[in-house]
């Protein structure tokens, strides 16, 4: 059975140029993995421990079976002040406690600035580390995206960068396989 990458955007904001390279490797087909989005960030109410339990929201419940029966994480995220955008952290935090621990975890960084949304990548990175998640260096790759090859469909229609997409996963589908 091939494994499942679940497909994590960093932006909450459809059209974003994460939500728009997590849309396209969704679309992206191999014979090594199945690749899957993960779309209910925006659900997810403020991290609240006094709600685990019998008072676990529903979309907490299903986030955490979601990312348990997944075998690997792929994130893409911009750079917020510095940081990891809020909604991203959040889910983060509701996903500490095992539902990653010891699972393959990479990311695309989208980032065309000077910078390369180096600060938010360190975020993630130390957070990964806090979920148990392994991260997977040859998974973590910079491919620039312009806002200009997001189609009106929300996808990127570059082929560079679809390659370069689907190569991210393939690495990332290659850590899974040889755990």
């Amino acid at each position: 059975m091939s494994p499942l990458l679940l497909l994590i955007a960093g932006s909450i904001r459809h059209g974003s140029v994460s939500d728009a390279v997590v849309r396209t490797a969704a679309t992206l087909t191999s014979e090594n993995h199945v690749a899957r989005a993960y779309d209910e960030t925006h659900l997810l109410p403020h991290f609240n421990p006094a709600l685990e339990g019998p008072h676990l929201p529903a979309a907490v419940a299903r986030l955490r079976s979601t990312f348990a029966g997944a075998d690997a994480f792929m994130f893409c995220t911009p750079e917020y002040a510095g940081a990891l955008p809020g909604a991203l952290k959040n889910l983060l935090e509701w996903a500490i406690g095992g539902c990653m621990y010891q699972k393959p975890a990479g990311w695309i960084n989208t980032a065309t600035a000077p910078t390369g949304a180096a600060r938010a990548h360190d975020s993630l990175r130390t957070v990964l580390n806090y979920t148990g998640a392994l991260t997977v260096p040859d998974a973590c790759v910079r491919i620039p995206v312009d806002r200009a090859s997001v189609t009106p469909a929300g996808l990127i229609s570059d082929g560079t960068t679809r390659a370069d997409i689907a190569k991210a996963l393939e690495t990332l589908s290659a850590a899974v396989t040889k755990r």
